[in-house]
């Protein structure tokens, strides 16, 4: 039998954070993959769109990875809950 490793709190909040994560820097990268002027208007911005948006999306896939780990515990904690198992924490 597989045993959570985090708490639940710390399951749940991680899922949160990790969606908002996602969600936010997709629209990031995409920005910057487009070019778009609100990204990339200035003179301090980097020339190159491209290799930016693939760093983001790099963050994006950490993220979704916290996001399939942290929902596996929080599955756990649930399954736990339904058999009726004392939690002492």
């Amino acid at each position: 039998m597989v045993k959570p490793l985090v708490s639940a709190m710390n399951a749940w909040t991680c899922i949160v954070v990790s969606v908002f994560a996602i969600v936010i820097l997709s629209v990031i990268g995409a920005l910057f993959k487009t070019n778009s002027h609100t990204m990339m208007g200035s003179k301090e911005d980097p020339s190159d769109g491209g290799a930016v948006a693939g760093a983001v999306f790099g963050a994006v896939f950490i993220y979704i990875g916290f996001f399939v780990f942290c929902g596996f515990q929080a599955l756990l904690h649930m399954r736990e809950a339904r058999r009726g198992a004392i939690a002492l924490s």
